[in-house]
């Protein structure tokens, strides 16, 4: 399929990095356009815009087929900074905002709610220019097919954009509708993946080398991949970690280890509130896109608790307990629920929340000699470490940092507590970053995982306590006769759930099932699972599409295959259904858990890049290496469970109660008067022991 590059060649495209600043957004005007009615913050944002913006549906493209119009598709989100400056700098002008509402019929979409419409135009701009980004800016015909697809680009440029495609429209319209039928096979194309019916053959020899090659893409000394920017790819770590248990390969540890104390320290983290931004514009972890996104909190709390299990670091256990501090202060709803993000900018400057003066830091802590080793330690100068203004990073290890000023270690790390508190409180007399204060099913699910597993690593109840108050929100508010919504916002759900929403709910569902041995959770994630093969399931592909069967069909039938920053839906769907197949014996989900890894392995074992099939490895390493079940039944079962979960126990799944409930694996093993743990693999258990050092001695890879 030949793409019509001519037509693209015309127009330049300019990718703008994310450590600038911007002017400050002006006061909107009295007058508002179709998103007024919308519940999306994004999509408010951008209401009191001259242009005539409408929210994606059939009012919009119904109108762009009835007068013959291009359409704009202008994709975003709340925290996105490049979006708040083209905003500022185009839609907030009248002169664009007089061509745009002229000639075209323009749409604003929150990529956040509708995932699906993003991926289409962004997979456009991806076969167009080779890179794609936020906001993306998408124009295409009447009928939703995109001509050309871009990012940012500064009013002036907009505007050429904008006359260009006005006079080939006008000229030339035969051309654009060539070009876009072209682009639209060209996206279709992009998704084809091939059923792959020969038989499951891969050995552990092949595997250690696929992930071998991979791994020489990590930075061996600041951690993630090598360059910048830095993204923290979480799965990918936690794959590195069930890996190293799998197998005692030393580097694949090393990198994880790495990894996690470089962004641990790095500007990337909060050290004064907890929380991880985005990713790192830098190669060394410094200077942050400094938006915080629910999605990467609870995936990163998730990591530091598997790692602290691992390792026993308490740097990784305070990571956990200051991150979930974080989401909990500035991210929960009374409801229980978790809102989505933080802007990157306050004051219409990124970052001006969180960066200090020398003088400031001094004029809240004072230039006494602690407060001189709370600078060393975190960076702190006259000149900064970032356009003259400090980010907080640590630098310094605290224990020689005693030793050198012969101070006692811990006054020393108590006075640094001391003044980071202090900062703190003054931290808050801020403008804050706006939040975005919807909240999105799949992203609560991650963070409902990252509650379980920091539940598992510390023992703290009121982690546990948390997860189950989510859960029983989702279910509550998200869940309506078999089926999902998506976001949820000022008491309403309006748009129907997506396949991640659905994998990753199950997964957590499943984590709390292992948490608390209530069958309750297993039950609901059948029932979303059988949903899932319902109304998601292709059987040409033998994988999941990513949106429902009930939802209005877009130019191009889109399905998640590869992992990113957030695992990909089908990765989580084959894991969560793997999960679910073990635990109730479930021979239809476990086959197609398998067929779904089958289908990517010519991918998988092709790939230098593992963290693009992170997932993916995990579930491979799942066959290749026989997953525990851990079956603990009698009257102190939560308790040893607990005692047993704060072990890193890798591949293992945890099973039981107080009886033998309704689990085949649990018939027939309660002794009365008893607690027992069986140690079991394909359903062939060891004989049962009842201590927990017993248990963890038949727990080796």
């Amino acid at each position: 399929m030949k793409l019509r590059l001519a037509l693209y060649a015309l127009l330049v495209i300019t990718l703008i990095s994310c450590n600038s600043k911007t002017v400050s957004n002006s006061s909107h005007s009295g007058t508002t356009n179709k998103l007024i009615n919308e519940s999306s913050p994004y999509l408010l944002q951008h209401a009191y815009n001259p242009v005539d913006w409408y929210p994606w549906g059939e009012a919009a493209l119904a109108k762009a087929k009835k007068e013959d119009k291009l359409i704009i598709i202008s994709v975003g989100y709340a925290a996105c900074h490049w979006c708040h400056v083209m905003e500022h700098e185009s839609f907030e002008d009248s002169l664009v905002a007089s061509i745009m509402n002229e000639n075209f019929v323009s749409i604003k979409v929150d990529r956040e709610e509708r995932p699906d419409v993003d991926d289409v135009y962004m997979t456009a701009a991806q076969l167009i220019n080779g890179r794609g980004g936020w906001p993306l800016n998408a124009i295409a015909m009447p009928d939703g097919k995109p001509i050309y697809a871009g990012t940012y680009y500064p009013k002036d440029q907009w505007i050429k954009i904008l006359e260009q495609f006005i006079s080939l429209k006008k000229d030339d319209p035969q051309k654009l509708a060539d070009s876009a039928n072209d682009l639209t096979e060209g996206i279709q194309g992009s998704n084809v993946i091939e059923v792959n019916s020969n038989p499951f053959d891969f050995t552990m020899q092949d595997f250690d080398q696929t992930v071998i090659k991979s791994i020489a893409n990590y930075d061996k000394k600041d951690g993630g991949r090598q360059g910048a920017p830095k993204f923290p790819m979480p799965n990918s770590y936690e794959f590195l970690m069930k890996y190293h248990w799998a197998t005692g390969n030393a580097e694949a540890l090393e990198i994880v280890r790495t990894s996690l104390d470089k962004m641990g320290k790095g500007g990337i983290y909060d050290h004064l509130g907890g929380g991880f931004a985005r990713y790192s514009t830098d190669a060394k972890w410094l200077v942050p896109h400094f938006e915080k996104m629910l999605y990467d909190n609870g995936q990163m709390v998730s990591i530091y608790a598997q790692a602290y299990q691992l390792t026993g670091d308490p740097f990784y256990k305070q990571i956990v307990e200051e991150t979930i501090a974080f989401v909990e202060r500035e991210l929960m709803s009374d409801e229980g629920g978790f809102y989505s993000s933080l802007d990157a900018d306050s004051e219409g400057e990124e970052g001006k929340f969180y960066i200090w003066t020398e003088e400031e830091i001094e004029s809240v802590i004072g230039t006494d000699a602690h407060a001189s080793i709370l600078k060393s330690f975190y960076d702190v100068s006259k000149n900064g470490n970032w356009e003259h203004k400090n980010i907080l990073n640590i630098v310094e290890d605290l224990e020689k940092l005693a030793a050198k000023q012969k101070l006692d270690l811990a006054e020393v790390k108590a006075q640094i507590d001391l003044n980071k508190s202090k900062l703190l409180k003054k931290r808050a007399e801020r403008i804050r970053p706006g939040t975005d204060d919807k909240v999105l099913t799949s992203w609560n699910a991650l963070m409902l995982a990252g509650y379980v597993d920091a539940y598992n690593a510390t023992g703290t109840q009121a982690f546990l306590d948390r997860a189950i108050t989510n859960a029983d929100f989702l279910l509550a508010k998200q869940f309506d006769n078999g089926r999902l919504n998506r976001n949820y916002k000022d008491g309403k759900s309006s748009i129907n759930a997506f396949l991640d929403d659905y994998a990753l709910l199950i997964n957590g569902l499943l984590k709390l099932y292992q948490a608390t041995f209530d069958e309750k959770w297993i039950e609901k994630s059948r029932q979303l699972s059988e949903y899932c093969y319902e109304n998601f399931y292709n059987e040409s592909t033998k994988m999941f599409d990513y949106t429902s069967k009930l939802d209005p069909p877009l130019v191009a039938k889109k399905a998640e295959y590869n992992d990113n920053v957030v695992p990909a839906s089908n990765s989580s769907m084959a894991r969560s259904l793997y999960t679910l197949g073990t635990l109730t014996y479930n021979k239809k989900y476990l086959d197609t858990a398998k067929q779904m890894l089958n289908n990517m392995m010519n991918q998988m074992t092709d790939t230098e890049f593992l963290s693009f099939y992170s997932n993916w490895f995990q579930l491979l390493l799942d066959h290749l290496k026989t997953p525990y079940e851990i079956a603990i039944v009698g009257k102190d079962a939560q308790h040893n469970r607990d005692a047993l979960a704060k072990n890193y126990l890798g591949n293992s799944i945890f099973l039981g109660g107080a009886t033998e409930g309704g689990l085949k694996l649990l018939k027939d093993k309660h002794i009365e008067g008893a607690t027992m743990t069986y140690v079991c693999q394909n359903k062939v258990c060891k004989l049962p022991v009842e201590s927990t050092e017993e248990a963890l001695e038949l727990i080796k890879p």
